[in-house]
């Protein structure tokens, strides 16, 4: 196998690019284009994990990170809420979800996992005829392509809404109506989800061979007419009764696939062999041994060569690309995808590659060099992502062994003729995260067939259950839904109301008043399906109030929402239990308690401060404990080097009675690094340091070295710095490099927080896991949570230590209860550590205590034992059954029947009966001599007959267990008489 410096300085010999149109001045034009001739601005692609989007696993289109403008919920005071025109080149993933072509990668030239999309939009500005006229310019003038070659379709119309004909005529200005082609919903109408923003759309199509009427190939499936550019008109809003409502603003989204175009204008019938993927062959074929790559495809691919090729190539990106991302390996959700993804190269890189185990880590490094400056993020990740995906390649063989162990168990517990359980085959991946795929090839080589449908149902009921929890909360249990999304957030512009100003949430103990501006009931409760009523009752339910100003909290970035009331000045009461934002629009969420409120009423809001007290300690020290990660793991020489190891945060959760935080790190901390941790927020606390907020311009604040921001977070400019130091935060940004800030937490962040960090008073990690391949968590608790847990931690030392001070039965039954009690217990993670020590010299204590004493019990049952043997043989009898009391251990009767088979009676048959009355059963054991006629456990059998025995053995050696004591003089009667 060639190493990984091999491949980079045979690389570095070669040349990939394309003469003409290499795959850096595709993306280039396409941004030019739009930019300097149609003043678009040149939008970066997001994350293709979509960490603020629940509802999907990848980001599987350029117009992902845009939803919140479609649907109205956008920020107003985030760069994108101003913009009217965007282009960009968007990283893509189809590996999961409604959009899923990990299973066509490889069997053709053109299906991919992972690919960028390069788009451009129009928010509420151009609509139809400047979709069309750019596009044809683009395709035409810019990239040059035969117009002759192209080919348009358009929405033909159905029961609910008309023929795109308005489309029809713009594309008939430049094509001729033969190659203008009518087609239905499933082509050409494209829809956001089950609810929400939708249109029909015109597709692009390219014919590759020319010179004749292709019309009938189009959406034929025929690899040489192909798509390459998806233009929607986001017109209409598809509402929970399937009807269309007319949207308040109308959008355009627009999609070409790069890897086709490139395909296109590089003159290649198949996007694998353009410049994008030839250097990964080249370090396949390096890496693998494996002959060329041929591009053959089907049946004239001798073993599946190059159909592994390019499943290889095609999986590396992803994993590469969402790993860096944000994403890693694991047995749920976008993980378990990634997961699925990994393992299909690897087998057909094993398979049909012949190559060694861990060769899919080596192909990372020839990627990010080749596709690091279109995307530097890969570049700052490159050492994270081989680690992961090392270990993954490691773990894979393991976790194989270990499935088809189960596998096999379960196959051997069907009956003849039957299915393998769909429910057993969601067991296999979900919790011992065995590929599906995998599972369905082993059916086949059994002759059994999988319960497709049973597994999909189960997947279908977790995503069910997740959905309806998300919608539960959402709605208060109400089953309403009270999100406010385009029409909602447009009506409230229209008639005038501005966004709510939430600045007050910022000042605390104080009650407010401000005036109601909408009252809402939930989208789809009124006749008009908006949801806006003049007026809330208690008849309403769950229901919300929008107010001109909040103190309130609304739930965002890790900190739940406050809770609290609304008081009218007529002496209504509306209970507060929920707050979200949509689109700068803050809504209350809750029931009215008394009274009623109408538009226009003037409200008191009053925000319940002491529940809001432990979640800012709790998100404060969130801030001091990601600091203290740091700090402890990768030194403050690393901090800011981009090259360097890195502790990101992944994720948090701060409510009122705990901080959850997720960061990357690859490894569990030792007791000693989480002491450190732990030990640098408490001198934080001591220190009393002062929690400094401050306004600033984003691009200065980006500037301070030692900032902490969320990778693929969404900042708003002017950005809110949140500094936990005694330095003012605008000294800070006078010299933002200085070194020195490295001593300090700085992140930027709208939560609510505490004035200085000695009101968090305490803090304690309860816990510290692993999550997925490459995160960890930990649980801490601040204020009285902290205290609980350290007085906890003090009494069971002290109930340890009076324990250490016992003896002999005693002793063994306080260290099990202590054991029992102290895994569960919530103290310090470090106190536990330590308790452990304690409790493991207690247990050794005991332990030592009871061999000897089992050791006295089976001294003296040999010496019974064998004067019961020795009476038997002088009686002439050949087996002999006793009754001695040394407990139930198998092991200690399995040295007393070894001393009896090398003694003087090694020719008996011997059963003895023993009663254990610390666990208060008795036991039966049995043993005979080769040759002899005696079935021990038929003997067994007898001895506890009725008994409800527990047990089993051969016919020279069983055993059997009896719950309880009461049986224990009848089980050596019959034992006796058998």
């Amino acid at each position: 196998m060639a190493s990984v410096d091999d491949i980079s300085t045979a690389l570095k010999q070669m040349k990939f690019a394309h003469p003409t149109w290499p795959m850096a001045k595709i993306r280039s034009e396409f941004i030019r284009f739009f930019c300097s001739e149609h003043a678009h601005t040149s939008w970066p692609s997001s994350p293709c994990v979509p960490h603020d989007d629940p509802t999907l696993l990848f980001a599987n289109a350029g117009m992902n990170q845009y939803k919140p403008l479609f649907l109205g919920t956008c920020d107003p005071a985030l760069d994108m809420a101003n913009l009217k025109r965007a282009v960009n080149t968007q990283k893509c993933i189809r590996a999961g979800g409604k959009h899923n072509d990990l299973d066509d990668v490889g069997k053709d030239v053109y299906h991919h996992t992972f690919f960028e999309m390069m788009g451009n939009w129009s928010f509420g500005d151009f609509f139809k005829e400047g979709a069309i006229d750019m596009a044809w310019d683009c395709l035409t003038k810019v990239y040059g392509l035969d117009s002759e070659r192209l080919y348009a379709t358009y929405f033909a119309g159905d029961d609910q809404s008309p023929a795109d004909d308005e489309a029809r005529v713009l594309w008939e200005r430049y094509l001729p109506a033969s190659r203008v082609l009518p087609f239905g919903k499933a082509d050409n109408f494209w829809e956001m989800g089950a609810t929400g923003p939708c249109g029909p759309c015109v597709e692009v199509h390219y014919d590759r061979i020319g010179g004749r009427d292709a019309a009938e190939f189009v959406n034929a499936d025929m690899p040489d007419v192909i798509e390459i550019w998806n233009l929607v008109f986001m017109q209409y809003n598809r509402e929970a009764d399937k009807s269309l409502r007319d949207l308040p603003a109308k959008h355009i989204d627009t999609g070409m696939g790069f890897e086709r175009l490139a395909s296109i204008l590089q003159g290649f019938d198949s996007n694998y062999d353009t410049d994008i993927f030839a250097p990964l062959f080249h370090a396949i074929r390096m890496v693998t041994g494996a002959r060329e790559y041929t591009g053959k495809i089907g049946t004239e691919d001798e073993g599946y060569v190059d159909m592994a090729y390019r499943v290889v190539a095609d999986h590396v990106r992803t994993l590469t690309f969402a790993i860096a991302d944000g994403a890693v390996p694991s047995n749920d959700g976008r993980g378990y995808v990634l997961r699925r993804v990994l393992r299909r190269a690897v087998r057909y890189g094993r398979q049909n590659l012949g190559a060694e185990l861990g060769f899919f880590s080596k192909l990372v490094p020839t990627l990010v060099d080749h596709m690091g400056e279109a995307f530097p993020e890969i570049v700052a990740k490159k050492d994270f992502v081989i680690q992961i995906i090392e270990e993954e390649e490691a773990s894979f063989n393991r976790t194989i062994d270990i499935g088809v162990k189960e596998f096999e168990a379960r196959c051997d517990k069907l009956p003849a003729g039957a299915k393998f359980s769909g429910a057993d085959a969601h067991f296999l991946f979900t919790t011992m995260g065995f590929p599906v795929d995998l599972t369905v090839l082993m059916c086949e080589e059994k002759g059994i067939e999988l319960d497709q449908v049973g597994f999909d149902a189960k997947m279908k009921e977790e995503k069910e259950l997740s959905a309806a929890a998300h919608k539960a909360k959402m709605s208060g249990g109400s089953g309403k839904d009270l999100t406010l999304q385009a029409e909602q957030t447009a009506r409230l512009v229209s008639t005038g109301i501005s966004t709510t100003d939430a600045e007050p949430k910022y000042t605390w103990h104080e009650a407010i008043d401000t005036t109601v501006k909408a009252c809402f009931v939930g989208r789809g409760e009124t006749e008009d399906k908006v949801g806006f009523v003049p007026e809330l009752t208690a008849a309403s339910g769950m229901c919300g109030l929008v107010c001109a100003q909040t103190n309130f909290y609304a739930e965002q970035g890790g900190q739940i929402y406050d809770t609290g009331f609304i008081k009218g000045a007529d002496g209504a009461e509306f209970r507060v239990d929920n707050v979200q934002v949509f689109g700068g629009f803050v809504l209350h969420m809750g029931e009215v308690v008394s009274g009623s409120f109408a538009v226009d009423d003037a409200a008191n809001l009053s925000v319940n401060y002491t529940r809001r007290l432990p979640v800012a300690s709790n998100h404060t020290m969130t801030h001091v404990l990601n600091f203290a990660l740091r700090e402890v793991l990768i030194g403050r020489e690393n901090i800011g080097n981009a090259e360097g190891p890195s502790v990101d945060q992944k994720g948090s959760l701060c409510d009122e009675s705990k901080l959850r935080f997720d960061f990357s790190w690859g490894k569990g901390l030792t007791t000693d690094e989480l002491a450190r941790v732990e030990k640098i927020c408490q001198e934080k606390i001591a220190q009393e340091l002062p929690v400094q907020i401050y306004k600033a311009p984003l691009e200065n604040a980006t500037k301070i070295s030692a900032l902490r921001a969320v990778f693929g977070e969404k900042y708003p400019d002017p950005v809110r710095i949140v500094s936990i130091c005694k330095t003012p935060i605008p000294e800070i940004l006078e010299n933002p490099l200085d070194v020195i800030w490295k001593d300090y937490s700085i992140e930027f962040c709208g939560g609510t927080h505490l004035v200085h960090t000695g009101e968090a008073q305490k803090f304690v990690i309860l816990s510290e896991e692993g999550v997925a391949k490459g995160i960890r968590r930990i649980t801490a608790v601040t204020q009285e949570g902290a205290r609980e847990a350290m007085n906890t931690a003090a009494s069971f030392a002290q109930r340890c230590a009076d324990a250490a001070k016992l003896e002999k039965a005693e002793l063994v039954q306080e260290g099990k209860k202590l054991t029992a009690e102290l895994s569960a217990a919530a103290i310090s993670t470090v106190a536990k550590a330590d308790l452990n020590v304690a409790l493991k010299a207690i247990t050794v204590k005991g332990s030592t205590w009871l061999k000897a004493e089992a050791k006295k019990k089976v001294d003296a049952a040999v010496v019974t034992i064998n004067e019961a043997c020795k009476a038997a043989k002088e009686a002439g009898k050949d087996k002999v059954a006793v009754r001695v009391d040394f407990g139930s251990n198998g092991k200690d009767a399995q040295g007393i029947m070894k001393v009896l088979s090398k003694g003087d009676y090694k020719d008996l048959s011997v059963l003895l009966v023993t009663a254990d009355y610390a666990a208060s059963k008795f036991a039966v054991f049995a043993q005979s001599p080769k040759g002899s006629p005696i079935d021990c456990k038929k003997w067994c059998d007898a001895a506890t007959d009725g008994l409800n025995g527990r047990g089993g053995g051969k016919p020279n050696s069983a055993q059997k267990s009896v719950e309880g004591l009461d049986g224990v003089a009848d089980a050596l009667t019959k034992a006796q008489a058998f």
